[in-house]
């Protein structure tokens, strides 16, 4: 984890000085700073607010570590300060409603970033459906369209759900694929992938295939097949994110490809979104999906990833 977003962990937020005096403040509440997804967003969050507003912008950062209370209580403070914009990560999309609406109450708008937010004024996200299809048709012509996959799951909240639907989507046109789990939950992390690979692989030693529902837990599910001495698994994913790049660079590796998400896209877009409602412009959209690609080991070379654009 970057140590710019240490002292923003706690449960309750800390505003900086600089903040409190700033004209227009944004607050952002992200599921979890270890993932490099949401470091990435949070770096990229803070780089557009300074290229659209100047030095007149401030953000602020916290993480809910996906725990609801701890998320309410952040949009709390936000509200208690004088914040014009929370861009939002929800822990649960829909129990985060009655936070949401007090903040808008209070006339603060609310972005949801990545995963829904009932009551957000606007959301933006990966079109996560469409990310999860093509990771898993990918997949399943890898597979040769014959054999047993697992589908390594994560946190139930609507991105990472949604690309398990467009998973089972996909793989419903290959009969002769059968998915024999698809609800163990890693976190959405390396260590869970871990964890969960470790169980997969003692309730069905000879898996032919495997989706996880983000990058960390891809490598943490390869570590995990590799020391295992099993044989090769082709593995997709979804993210894009730097670490995966160097995987798909690497002939060993199981890891065969990953749908992209664009982390700052959704930045730049949530920035820009808000900072028009504060103006009293009315969107264009309620709902933006950015839509994903697939990175492979055969066009890694080409790929401009995370930052890069």
């Amino acid at each position: 984890m970057k140590k710019r977003f240490s002292l923003f962990l706690g449960a309750f937020l800390l505003l900086p000085p600089a903040f409190a005096e700033s004209p227009i403040q944004i607050g952002v509440s992200l599921s979890d700073l270890g993932n490099p997804f949401f470091i990435t967003l949070a770096e990229q969050v803070e780089l557009a607010a300074k290229r659209v507003g100047g030095k007149q912008m401030r953000v602020a950062v916290v993480s809910s570590a996906y725990d609801l209370q701890r998320q309410i209580r952040q949009i709390e403070e936000f509200t208690s300060q004088p914040v014009q914009l929370i861009i939002l990560n929800a822990a649960d999309p829909v129990a985060i409603e009655p936070a949401v609406d007090k903040a808008k109450d209070k006339g603060i708008k609310v972005i949801a970033v990545d995963v829904n937010a009932t009551g957000a004024d606007i959301t933006i996200t990966t079109d996560n459906i469409m990310a999860g299809k093509m990771a898993c048709e990918a997949l399943a012509k890898k597979m040769k369209g014959r054999g047993s996959m697992a589908i390594l799951n994560g946190p139930p909240v609507s991105s990472i759900i949604e690309r398990t639907t467009g998973c089972l989507q996909a793989i419903a046109h290959f009969p002769h694929i059968k998915v024999v789990s698809k609800d163990k939950n890693g976190g959405g992390s390396k260590e869970g992938g871990v964890a969960k690979m470790t169980e997969l692989l003692a309730n069905y030693p000879d898996l032919d295939g495997l989706f996880t529902i983000n990058d960390p837990t891809a490598i943490g599910a390869e570590m995990v097949i590799k020391q295992m001495g099993k044989k090769r698994i082709p593995i997709y994913s979804v993210d894009g994110a730097p670490t995966i790049e160097e995987r798909l660079k690497d002939p060993t590796s199981m890891i065969e490809g990953s749908a992209t998400q664009s982390p700052q896209m959704m930045a730049k877009l949530a920035v820009e979104a808000g900072l028009q409602l504060i103006k009293g412009k009315a969107p264009s959209k309620r709902i933006i999906l950015i839509p994903p690609t697939l990175i492979t080991k055969q066009n890694i070379a080409s790929y401009k990833g995370w930052g890069k654009r």
